[in-house]
């Protein structure tokens, strides 16, 4: 086993999709210098996720809620870390992020400039972000030298699935059988101008049991509500919006011939599983967040008004995704179904 002052300590993002993205940078890493033990730092509704990137040993609950600064129980949590990691990587960009690592002492903190951190981090790095759009591309950096401009390479992230647990979640909802199955991801945390329209997802979910597959839907606690309107427009629809752990999610995507995604963390999850997936994009780039497989196609109106970034439209007409029509997505889907056949 390495020596403890070589372990490494990664401060992970708190989002979904952030997360899974990291999976690039920790291959990097891993690839570098495969005995050095990678532990990540994140909340815990993403443990299980994180646990499922190749190339992380182990991973600490973050104790803190997302924006709460509490610093002498940061103080206390990261003087309890002393002499455990040689270095760490601060993925967040906020000032508080980058606490614990001051408080643990370890010896070289890296991560980007933001909310004068100089204190906090010693290996601080600008980032030039019109040279480096993607997220991705961003955290991959941190893998090289100070003063490097573009990272070296940008693996695609890869989560791991474990047959075992797949099939003791399908066991658990009574799935399987004869029809292959479709992953409707109907939610998006940023907010309702991110979401294709509930109506579109059971048109679809129509079209394809006609077809001959079965519709999943898929969606945090938050987006319950969406499901049951799916399900309410549509009888032959399996709808598990809000019904699934994390860990029970990434399985059934991993079990389904194919994903419909909003721009969530899900996309993400359904490309890191190589799954073939289809990325509906509205209000925001697919530039900075775009799903990173060979298998995912990206589905945007670009219309004038997009991307704004916003919550909610601004304009009030949701034309990004309300003008995206299910027969659109079912065209560039039916390919997608027979090749992965």
């Amino acid at each position: 086993m390495s020596a403890p002052a070589a372990e490494l300590l990664i401060v992970g993002p708190s989002w979904l999709g952030d997360a899974v993205m990291m999976g690039s940078l920790i291959a990097r890493l891993k690839t570098a210098r495969p005995d050095r033990r990678v532990t990540v730092l994140t909340p815990a509704h993403l443990e299980a996720m994180v646990r499922r990137l190749p190339g992380v040993d182990d991973a600490l609950i973050n104790p803190f809620a997302h924006g709460a600064l509490q610093l002498g129980e940061r103080a206390r949590f990261g003087q309890a870390l002393r002499g455990r990691f040689g270095e760490a990587i601060v993925l967040p960009h906020s000032w508080k992020s980058a606490l614990v690592p001051f408080f643990a002492g370890i010896p070289r903190r890296t991560g980007f400039v933001g909310e004068a951190r100089y204190l906090l981090l010693n290996d601080a790095r600008r980032l030039d972000e019109a040279a480096l759009p993607r997220m991705v591309d961003r955290f991959s950096l941190l893998a090289d030298p100070p003063g490097t401009a573009r990272p070296a390479e940008t693996p695609a992230p890869v989560l791991t699935t474990d047959p075992p647990s797949l099939a003791a979640t399908l066991a658990k909802f009574g799935l399987g059988g004869d029809r292959p199955a479709v992953a409707l991801c109907i939610g998006a945390e940023y907010g309702p101008a991110k979401r294709w329209p509930a109506t579109h997802f059971a048109a679809l979910a129509q079209r394809l049991a006609a077809e001959g597959y079965a519709a999943w839907t898929l969606g945090g606690p938050g987006d319950a509500e969406i499901g049951d309107q799916v399900a309410a427009l549509v009888a032959d629809v399996v709808n598990l919006a809000g019904r699934t752990s994390l860990p029970e999610a990434i399985d059934l995507i991993a079990a389904a011939r194919a994903v419909v995604s909003n721009d969530s963390g899900l996309m993400h999850v359904a490309a890191a599983l190589g799954r073939p997936v289809i990325g509906l994009y509205g209000p925001t780039s697919p530039v900075f967040a775009p799903p990173l497989s060979p298998a995912a196609v990206i589905l945007d109106l670009d219309l004038p008004c997009s991307p704004c970034g916003k919550r909610v439209c601004p304009l009030g007409h949701h034309k990004c995704l309300n003008d995206l029509a299910p027969e659109q997505v079912l065209t560039v889907l039916r390919p997608l179904l027979a090749a992965a056949g």
